[in-house]
């Protein structure tokens, strides 16, 4: 939860290109971030692998007018339409993307390559046929926000319970690194997403970064098994709530713009 998805920054610069508020260079080196390099294999009308600046021009010639993320997890299809060999290697990669009125999907496989100490990220995205049909319990932002709030309030009583909110190495690590990200600039969304879309998955990534503590930071004071136990069970509610919060983040253009 604490680390941007990748199906995040594609669909979120992905959008701001189709709708001309940024250049093709600018989204792709946005999309790729960190990594060396994205291709997109499977695209209709190519026979190998193509760069991501020819597939999203191809993307939007093959009639994508947006594009959207699904964040699936076990028992929990977030954000995905079927068919089920599409659900089943989003299911494996715990995120895709789906491109709206183009009945396709993109999956990332993700690969190291390189000598040790200089080991580099390659990602592949495979396009495969979608159902066009409406995601699975995708909330509104109004929704997310809301139960945000919520899940936001029992997170942090649940640690603050079991000991493990607000103290050792590993969680002042974590809390730093949030606020240096925060610190870095508003920029958590591509141009043209709402501020309340903004605020939304700002939230949706504090949340996560409560779970992230909640797993990292030891045993904390939950001692025994059965404590353990019951911080994972108190939790897993959480962390579902800021999945589908940051899948209607990032869909929220999408929305707004078929609700027109």
């Amino acid at each position: 939860m604490l680390s941007e998805p990748r199906s995040g920054r594609l669909a979120a610069w992905g959008n701001a290109l189709l709708a001309g508020l940024v250049s093709p260079d600018d989204a792709v080196v946005a999309i790729v971030g960190e990594d060396a390099v994205h291709r997109v294999e499977g695209l209709p009308g190519e026979s190998a692998p193509v760069g991501l600046t020819l597939a999203l021009g191809r993307l939007r010639t093959l009639g994508a007018s947006g594009l959207r993320i699904a964040l699936p997890a076990p028992g929990h299809p977030l954000g995905l339409s079927g068919p089920p060999e599409f659900n089943a290697r989003a299911l494996d990669a715990e995120e895709a993307v789906i491109c709206e009125d183009a009945a396709l999907g993109l999956v990332p496989e993700v690969y190291e390559a390189g000598p040790a100490g200089d080991v580099h990220v390659e990602v592949v995205w495979h396009c495969l046929p979608v159902r066009e049909a409406p995601p699975a319990d995708v909330p509104s932002l109004g929704e997310a926000e809301r139960e945000l709030a919520e899940a936001l309030r029992d997170a942090t009583a649940v640690l603050a319970r079991l000991d493990v909110a607000g103290s050792g190495p590993v969680a002042e690590a974590a809390l730093d690194a949030y606020r240096a990200r925060t610190e870095r600039g508003r920029e958590v969304l591509a141009p043209g997403y709402p501020p309340r879309a903004v605020r939304v998955l700002e939230l949706a990534q504090r949340v996560g970064l409560l779970i992230s503590v909640a797993s990292e930071n030891g045993h904390g004071g939950a001692v025994s098994a059965s404590e353990i136990a019951a911080r994972a069970e108190a939790l897993r509610p959480v962390e579902r709530t800021a999945r589908r919060a940051q899948v209607a983040a990032y869909n929220s253009v999408v929305v707004e713009r078929g609700a027109r």
